[in-house]
């Protein structure tokens, strides 16, 4: 590899190059040299219009449904589908058949994913089956490369269970991840509880079904000490309830998905199935919060949570269909029109200190890991825009800023230009 991208925007507060345009010499997957001009006569000239260049992007929640569901993503083509969105590392999620809960499946998993431009972290489920009842191997897991360990949508209601999960991973530093829902409270629940949920005649989930659990999860913490993380948070309590958490120093973080932040339960008038998420559409008001949440730093990362669904699960009336959306190739442009690029590019990298994953900047020596993208430009997200095997996203005919370019990791390139 031997790439020099030309009047390249550098933003990377880490960085001493940070809001600089420069070029960017990237030679045998290290940068090798950063300057307000680069000649090489050998090197790949890259010259793009509005080139940001940002350290690479790494989403905490992504599902590719292989081994198991090959027919909604498969980790080979969904790894691509995440590169051609700007992420050069993943965390992939349990949920497969079988679920990923001993160290034969992580292991394959990142077998298969050996040399993809975007890197693949398993996340082992907790418990076994992700039934909630005995943990899984997790200490094997961990060995085998897994990143963390956490049910996917899934809380696990035996508040002992998750006791003895917090204070035996601190023997390897290990990080939990707890999905919070109470089931009894979200009871037939499908949308969030309030006007909305009323008008149209569906049963609704109140926020209390989150926030109890949320509550519940940080007394749990509290008492025994160890990291936890909260994925997918969508009500205004929960971020005051991590808020408050963080002040008193306990070892926890969260992340919000971006459906959440561009979203609020008046998309769900036409009955459409694709707005059908876990946890629902909620609020303007909590839509508000969120972003909140985001500005003052309360949530740590902002994730896609893909999820890639068949026809077959999705294409069903709305109380039948499963919950889910595809985020990767809308995530950017999406938050381009509620963020600014500096809170996006810190919150879509920001999930590798909380994941125990090496850190990246942008500064000559290091091993090259980036993102590039335009924050210029609108237009809507359509059926041509999506790449994913599975089709369900939420966000046709959604209006967006900004695009991607691809990826640099290490020697490997995708670039769709």
């Amino acid at each position: 590899m031997n790439i020099i991208l030309k009047s390249a925007k550098i933003i990377d507060s880490t960085s001493p190059f940070h809001n600089q345009v420069v070029d960017i010499h990237v030679k045998n997957g290290k940068i090798e040299k950063i300057a307000a001009s680069i000649t090489d006569a050998e090197a790949n000239v890259i010259q793009l219009e509005d080139l940001s260049v940002s350290p690479g992007w790494f989403d905490t929640s992504v599902s590719f449904g292989e081994p198991g569901y090959e027919e909604r993503e498969t980790l080979v083509h969904g790894l691509e589908v995440a590169a051609k969105s700007g992420f050069t590392q993943v965390a992939i999620q349990s949920n497969n058949n079988p679920i990923t809960d001993n160290q034969s499946i992580v292991s394959f998993i990142k077998q298969k994913a050996f040399g993809q431009t975007t890197e693949a972290f398993p996340i082992g489920a907790l418990t076994m089956k992700s039934e909630g009842t005995d943990l899984a191997e997790l200490y094997d897991m961990k060995n085998a490369g897994a990143v963390a360990f956490g049910d996917y949508k899934k809380a696990i209601d035996n508040a002992n269970v998750l006791k003895i999960a917090l204070q035996y991973v601190q023997d390897f530093d290990g990080l939990v991840l707890a999905f919070s829902q109470d089931k009894s409270v979200k009871g037939k629940g499908v949308v969030h509880e309030g006007i909305t949920s009323t008008t149209l005649g569906l049963k609704g989930i109140p926020p209390l079904a989150e926030e109890l659990q949320v509550a519940r999860n940080l007394f749990l913490l509290e008492y025994t000490g160890g990291k936890l993380h909260i994925p997918t948070i969508s009500t205004a309590k929960s971020v005051e309830l991590i808020r408050e958490a963080k002040a008193k120093g306990l070892h926890v973080t969260c992340s919000v998905a971006v459906h959440q932040l561009i979203f609020t339960d008046a998309k769900l008038t036409e009955f459409d199935s694709r707005h059908k998420v876990s946890p629902p559409l909620r609020d303007e008001e909590t839509r508000q919060a969120l972003l909140a949440g985001i500005l003052d730093n309360t949530i740590d990362c902002i994730t896609t949570d893909h999820t890639p669904l068949d026809i077959e699960h999705k294409k069903l009336e709305f109380d039948l269909a499963t919950s889910g959306t595809i985020g990767l190739e809308s995530a950017f442009g999406a938050l381009n029109t509620v963020l600014p690029i500096e809170v996006i590019v810190d919150k879509l990298t920001a999930g590798r200190a909380i994941f125990g994953i090496e850190t990246t900047r942008i500064a000559v020596g290091e091993i090259a890991n980036l993102s590039l993208f335009s924050t210029q430009g609108t237009w809507t997200f359509n059926k041509e825009n999506i790449l994913s095997k599975s089709k369900n996203s939420a966000f046709l005919g959604t209006p967006m800023q900004g695009k991607v370019y691809g990826v640099i990791r290490q020697d490997k390139q995708t670039f769709i230009f």
